[in-house]
This record gives structure tokens, C-alpha cells and sequence, in this order.
């Protein structure tokens, strides 16, 4: 009797993934002349975002495919915002640049690096331990403020540049708003650094544990 093979591409929190693919594009091809459309495809696929997760839990569809396509999905849509407003606003490149440089270094580099260990060694440095990582970590609230006000700080100066927005307390909404939420998207950037420097120490842990392989086996 032959086994039904599934096919994980056709898993639904996939194909929303997918689907947040085709507007993110859809959004970057529209980012430099129309605002209204670009952001309307930009916030569905990041609001999308929020589906894909409870989606694999409901559907017991969790896959090693949908975490990555979900991780570069988000760090794609960031980099094709930063990339349009070092267009937008060029006196501040230099910025955009750095933050562009911390969010896919550091993101990638800690996602590879928890591939590669597997979790199964307590020896390696587990930012969770830290009363605040721990806190980011485990509260919904709290990481999603975090990842909401990072967002709200780079949609805010891409829409400042073509609207100022009503006027709340003496200066326009948009501009109110990337104030707000720049502190947060500061933070935010910090916290991916620590990312990267922990992701940095913990894929020298396993490099150090081959190359002690390697010399047992020699001997």
C-alpha cells in the first residue's frame, strides 16, 4: 500500500506565505510613485504575518520551510522599505544602511546558528536567561510592541514624505508618529545586535566542539 506524500508547499501557512510574497512585491514596485497602494499591500503582508503562525499550530502544519520563508519574508519587506526611503530621504542613507546591515546580519546569522545547534547543548548562551530577553521572549504583548513599533517608525517616514497628516499637538500625525516609535525601532536594533553577538559566540561554541572531534578522532 504506498504512502500519500504531502506536499509542504501547499500547507496553508505556506501559502499565505506565499501570498505575503506577492505583495511585498507589489508593494515595492509601487513605493516610489504610489503611496496609499504600496502601503495597503505592505501592511496586509505584514499583518499576514500574524495568520501564518496560528495557521501552522491549527493545522499541525509547522515546517522548517515556513519558519525560514517566514524570517526572510519579513527581512525582505524591511529591506525593500529602507531600500526606497535611502531614496526618499538620501541625507539619512548612511542610517538606513546600518539598520538594513544589523537586521538581515544579525537575523540570519541567529536563526542559522539555532539550525546548527539544535538546541541540545546547555552549554551554549541562551539569551533567555536575561530577565529582559527573557521577557521579549516569552510575552506576546511585549515582542509584539516591538516588532509593531520598529514597523510603525519606517511606514511613518515613508508616508511623511507624501503626506503630513492631520495636525495633533502642533505637528502632523506622520511625523508624531516616527517620533513616537523611533525609540522603539532603536531599541529594536540593539536587540538584534545582541542577537547577532550571541548567534556569534554560540557558532564558535559548536566550531570549537568540531575541532575537539576532529583531534579526539585523530589521536
Amino acid at each position: 500500500m504506498s504512502e500519500t506524500k504531502e506536499n509542504i508547499f501547499l500547507f496553508v501557512p505556506n501559502l499565505i506565505g506565499f501570498a505575503r510574497i506577492i505583495l511585498a512585491i507589489i508593494s515595492f514596485y509601487f513605493m516610489p510613485t504610489h503611496c496609499i497602494l504600496a502601503c495597503t499591500c505592505y501592511v496586509t503582508s505584514a499583518l499576514l504575518d500574524a495568520f501564518d503562525g496560528h495557521a501552522a499550530r491549527y493545522f499541525n502544519q509547522s515546517t522548517k520551510f515556513g519558519a525560514m520563508l517566514d524570517q526572510l519574508t519579513d527581512r525582505a519587506g524591511t529591506a525593500g522599505l529602507m531600500m526606497t526611503l535611502a531614496t526618499l530621504y538620501p541625507k539619512y542613507t548612511f542610517w538606513f544602511q546600518i539598520s538594513l546591515a544589523i537586521d538581515i546580519t544579525c537575523h540570519w546569522l541567529y536563526l542559522h546558528t539555532v539550525t546548527l545547534q539544535g538546541r541540545t547543548s546547555h552549554k551554549f548562551v541562551d539569551m533567555s536567561e536575561n530577565p529582559i530577553m527573557h521577557l521579549y521572549y516569552t510575552n506576546k504583548n511585549v515582542l509584539f510592541f516591538m516588532c509593531a513599533g520598529n514597523e510603525m517608525f519606517y511606514a511613518a517616514l515613508y508616508v511623511l514624505h507624501f503626506y503630513s497628516g492631520p495636525i495633533v499637538f502642533g505637528i502632523g500625525l506622520f511625523k508624531l508618529l516616527a517620533l513616537v516609535s523611533m525609540p522603539v525601532a532603536v531599541v529594536k536594533a540593539a536587540i538584534s545586535v545582541l542577537h547577532g553577538i550571541v548567534a556569534s559566540v554560540n557558532l564558535s561554541i559548536i566550531d570549537m566542539n568540531e575541532r575537539a572531534a576532529l583531534v579526539k578522532k585523530d589521536e
